[in-house]
């Protein structure tokens, strides 16, 4: 058994028994629905279809990281148990937390000073990010040791491909992504934005495809483009979605169907409420092990 913990934050976007079947440890996001705060907990606080249904009907959402003081405490559990950390944030092209990941290992190396915390920028989000993290649970349950984990995470975490659509601009406007011109004749196109994350973990938009059907067979040609072994690609692939599950099964199946040596069927999960406040309902995102991600 390793003597170390596999951490990272709720945002990695799996169901709570995934975390539990690969002993994965995760820290809680929070955010604000009209005023009242609540933990990203992977929908327990407050299902996802509810969540959107509200953010559709116009509920104000605001988010807020884990600080570092509540990363103190969480990582001093484990380090009380004499286990070493090997802790994956979210990407720091949109957001701020592995900054305070790092302020609370500097803190702890004084008080722990025969423990290790590592801390791995991911790069990633939702369940790209978690797909990322399955790989590590592989590699730790292979047998490979804390620092052959954290080494192999550097080395590969931009051969991670995540690409994102979303069929309703409404909350792209809202955050100022899009102009409101943009978005009002976007809407009436029904353009659907195709963006990708660089690699500095950066959201970028790269095409506007014009209906649903065409950004669909889209986002599985970018996956054929850049998957390892491009149609022979055997490794996993993670779909999340929110509130668009009909969109993230159409995309599953066309991947299923391209893709015959795929490991296992394609995944699905929800996109939770942190990431989603930003997104809101209407976005589909596609992850899978590729060529290494360029700007």
């Amino acid at each position: 058994m390793s003597n170390y913990v596999l951490s990272c934050c709720s945002t990695a976007d799996l169901s709570e028994e995934h975390f539990q079947s690969r002993n994965i440890h995760y820290i809680c996001f929070h955010y604000m629905l009209d005023g009242v705060t609540y933990d990203d907990d992977l929908g327990k606080s407050m299902p996802f279809d509810k969540f959107y249904h509200a953010m559709a009907n116009g509920a104000e959402t605001r988010t807020s990281q884990v600080n570092a003081d509540e990363f103190i405490r969480y990582f001093t559990s484990f380090l009380e148990q004499g286990l070493d950390i090997l802790h994956v944030s979210l990407s720091s092209g949109i957001s701020g937390v592995s900054n305070s990941a790092c302020i609370a290992r500097d803190e702890l190396k004084a008080k722990f000073p025969e423990r290790s915390i590592y801390i791995v920028d991911s790069l990633g989000a939702s369940s790209g990010y978690g797909l990322f993290m399955d790989k590590l649970a592989d590699l730790r349950d292979e047998g490979k040791t804390l620092e052959e984990v954290y080494h192999w995470a550097e080395e590969n975490k931009l051969k991670l491909h995540h690409w994102f659509f979303s069929t309703d601009l409404t909350f792209y406007v809202k955050g100022g992504r899009i102009s409101k011109a943009s978005g009002w004749f976007g809407t009436v196109l029904k353009i659907c934005p195709l963006l990708n994350m660089d690699d500095l973990g950066r959201l970028i938009p790269r095409f506007k495809i014009r209906g649903k059907s065409k950004v669909i067979r889209e986002i599985v040609d970018r996956m054929a483009e850049h998957a390892q072994d491009g149609l022979d690609y055997s490794g996993k692939c993670y779909i999340s979605n929110s509130d668009c599950m009909e969109d993230a099964q159409a995309v599953a199946r066309l991947v299923e169907e391209r893709f015959p040596k795929l490991n296992g069927k394609v995944q699905i999960y929800s996109v939770g409420t942190t990431i989603g406040s930003h997104t809101g309902p209407g976005t589909v995102a596609l992850f899978f092990w590729g060529d290494q991600r360029v700007r």
